[in-house]
């Protein structure tokens, strides 16, 4: 058989088309879409404070990257490491990227310990991260004010409760424990922006507004947000053929914005069932242009224990 150049780019195109068949058929298919739920809730590090008072501060955030919320009790799937410092972290996960949720305090004589935050969600393997003090990169600093001027919002209990900043600026009882299941209950704060910024700089000639956000942070029934009837209903700010005015939706019920520099804040919560709960509400600044989570700052967080009948 006489072997020709035709006959030599004819088997070689046949080899080639066979070996993509063959790789392709292999490899997986990376344009499926993630499921819209059953991925792990992911425990993040956000970093350390070196508090005043010589103890240690380490933040922790979440990832849920599942369109729904998830419950994770705490124990054997949801606990931190050393023992001692558990229960102090959240059993309910809002989807997406929450940023310095929480924190965990060491004495300065346990500053170089490392505390584990370990989360399973359902079948998943088991992810944890530790909070661990020392990288320079990794230490978060609140109390100086940031380029323009942030500080953290001062946030306090009810229309005139004692105010104060931090990422765990209060931790108290609900002041109208204990309520009844299935009842609407209003949940009221104050905040204030300590800043003290340019008045010559065009940016800050109005008093900036600030966010707040309620969530459930522990508890064993569902909680349900209603806007207050003091609320301000929020409209779409962009004009019909402005490319942001198709982009913009409306606040969810537990989302608020209070004018600057101070103001009150409200909203109705509604239990499911009788138990124990905790109400997470962070405010932010994030109006700012040296405020956001990805810098860090500047956030102030609430927690109230609710006793439900």
């Amino acid at each position: 058989m006489r072997i020709t150049k035709k006959t030599v780019a004819a088997l070689l195109i046949s080899v080639f088309a066979s070996a993509a068949i063959s790789v392709s058929a292999q490899q997986p298919r990376f344009l499926s879409l993630s499921p819209p739920e059953g991925l792990p809730i992911i425990p993040v590090f956000e970093g350390w404070i070196a508090n005043p008072d010589g103890t240690t501060s380490f933040s922790y955030g979440i990832i849920n990257r599942n369109d729904v919320p998830v419950d994770i009790p705490l124990g054997e799937n949801n606990y931190m490491d050393p023992a001692k410092y558990s229960g102090v972290q959240p059993t309910h996960f809002p989807p997406g990227r929450s940023t310095g949720v929480f924190t965990v305090t060491v004495p300065a004589a346990e500053q170089d310990i490392d505390v584990w935050w370990h989360l399973k969600t359902g079948n998943s393997e088991v992810l944890k991260v530790p909070g661990r003090r020392g990288r320079s990169a990794y230490e978060l600093d609140f109390i100086l004010p940031r380029p323009q001027g942030a500080l953290q919002p001062l946030v306090g209990l009810g229309e005139d409760g004692a105010a104060s900043p931090g990422l765990s600026a209060w931790t108290a009882d609900f002041p109208g424990n204990p309520v009844r299941a299935g009842e609407q209950v209003e949940i009221v704060l104050n905040v204030t922006d300590p800043a003290v910024r340019d008045e010559t700089d065009p940016r800050f000639g109005e008093p900036l507004d600030m966010g707040v956000q309620f969530n459930k942070f522990q508890g064993p029934g569902e909680i349900t947000w209603t806007r207050h009837v003091d609320s301000v209903v929020p409209t779409n700010p962009y004009r019909e053929g402005d490319p942001r005015y198709s982009r913009w939706s409306e606040p969810e019920a537990n989302e608020s914005s209070v004018k600057g520099p101070s103001g009150i804040v409200k909203v109705y919560a509604t239990f499911s069932e009788p138990g124990e709960y905790m109400i997470h509400t962070k405010v932010d600044i994030h109006s700012a242009p040296d405020s956001s989570d990805g810098d860090q700052c500047c956030w102030s967080n609430v927690f109230q224990r609710v006793t439900v009948e």
